[in-house]
């Protein structure tokens, strides 16, 4: 387990993530077959040739999805009891098979539950081009979490484990 507990959030941090991945076109065929996603623009290169992009991009949704997985490790890996939204979706520059994404995460706010025994937790996420010079930002968006406090962690994973 990697990921931040509710208290070591601090609001104003940006968290640099260091996992990449380079999208190949089988990546955007499968999620858009995953799911059933069959927009030609994704799909269909004599498509997209004819617009403005001139090739196929990347699903958008592909894009913020990999952003989250790669934010995963240094935020939340093992440290939350679930994601609780995810706000103001931007995509802001088209991805195409072989860019390289990266991304990072702001702290922008966080609060204790009703109960003190969790906290809410909200993100910036920014996913950029890592193969472009300029890496231009191709996503981003606000994720908000429900995050586990260091000291009930041991009693909610000892209550999830007896339900099992």
């Amino acid at each position: 387990m990697t990921g931040l507990y509710y208290e070591e959030f601090t609001v104003g941090e940006t968290i640099a993530h260091d996992r990449r991945r380079t999208i190949s076109e089988s990546d955007n065929q499968r999620f858009c077959d995953m799911t059933m996603n069959q927009q030609p623009l994704h799909l269909d290169g004599e498509f997209a040739a004819d617009t403005e992009f001139g090739e196929r991009l990347v699903n958008g949704l592909y894009t913020m999805s990999l952003a989250v997985g790669v934010s995963i490790p240094e935020t939340t890996d093992g440290t939350i009891v679930a994601n609780l939204s995810y706000d103001a979706v931007e995509h802001p520059n088209p991805v195409f098979h072989g860019d390289t994404i990266h991304a990072q995460s702001t702290v922008t706010d966080k609060r204790e539950t009703s109960d003190g025994e969790r906290g809410i937790v909200t993100m910036h996420v920014e996913a950029f081009k890592a193969n472009d010079l300029d890496e231009p930002l191709v996503c981003e968006f606000d994720r908000t979490v429900l995050s586990l406090k260091r000291e009930h962690a041991e009693t909610d994973g000892d209550e999830e484990g007896r339900d099992e």
